[in-house]
């Protein structure tokens, strides 16, 4: 069962902390000039505080995503631009980010900023010492979703209360990607499900080891750039894959 634990505020401001954002890129050159901007936009608000190291995936893009990342990342100090040569999913992209940086805090977002950057603050402040991964909640009750499809929402949300009643906990969203991670939970994680579905699948794998689960309210909006490269049929399959095996090895520990 999931340790949970709300949204405290026990980061230092003292200290600047080092944290690595992973940010998984999949034929998104048409966004690439908002990501960079925010980006820096982010790392200067945060400067007292964090310091920001950005780590940009490319999952096998076919547009120019890769030759883009070059150009916009490849000669900043502050970034690191790695590729993957064919597609493998958006959880394979943030856990090979995740295995190319070495601070304790990870994080990791969309591309496509659905979920401001900014936020960032938020969910750091809300990681305690014993804390194992935080994450974005839209649908947390002081959470906020604005202009998002309602066919994508309804998906959204019925996957996260059916992963939360299976698991027995109070977190609210599961299918974000927007988190940040104690790296030691995470680091060397070997998935079942490489993309959409292995969001649900890395909380579920640290939570079943015991590691401590926070949520931080977030807004979440409409992509403005580009489209969702998410096929809806297969993931909904995939998700259903997870939870049936959820529900045996939970099975299983209660007959044990």
């Amino acid at each position: 069962m999931i340790a949970y634990r709300a949204q405290t505020h026990t980061a230092s401001t003292t200290q600047i902390a080092i944290i690595s954002l992973v940010v998984p890129c999949f034929n998104e050159s048409d966004g690439l000039d908002q990501l960079v901007a925010r980006l820096k936009t982010v790392r200067t608000a945060f400067s007292e505080k964090i310091d920001l190291q950005v780590v940009v995936v490319d999952d096998g893009s076919s547009d120019g995503t890769a030759e883009g990342l070059e150009q916009r990342f490849g000669h900043l100090d502050w970034a690191k631009v790695i590729r993957h040569p064919s597609n493998r999913g958006l959880a394979a992209a943030i856990l090979t980010g995740i295995n190319a940086s070495s601070s304790e805090l990870v994080a990791s977002m969309d591309a496509d900023c659905t979920y401001d950057p900014m936020q960032l603050l938020e969910l750091w402040n809300a990681m305690g010492k014993e804390t194992a991964i935080v994450t974005a909640s839209p649908y947390h009750p002081l959470g906020l979703v604005e202009g998002v499809p309602g066919w994508r929402l309804l998906l959204s949300k019925t996957a996260s209360f059916g992963y939360g009643w299976l698991t027995r906990t109070p977190v609210y969203t599961y299918t974000s990607c927007f988190r940040v991670y104690r790296r030691k939970w995470v680091a060397g994680m070997s998935l079942r499900n490489e993309g959409f579905v292995g969001i649900a699948e890395m909380l579920w794998d640290v939570s079943r080891r015991g590691g401590m689960i926070a949520e931080a309210p977030a807004k979440l909006t409409s992509r403005r750039i580009g489209f969702s490269k998410m096929k809806t049929l297969p993931v909904i399959m995939t998700h259903l894959q997870l939870m049936t095996r959820i529900a045996l090895t939970r099975c299983h520990l209660i007959r044990s």
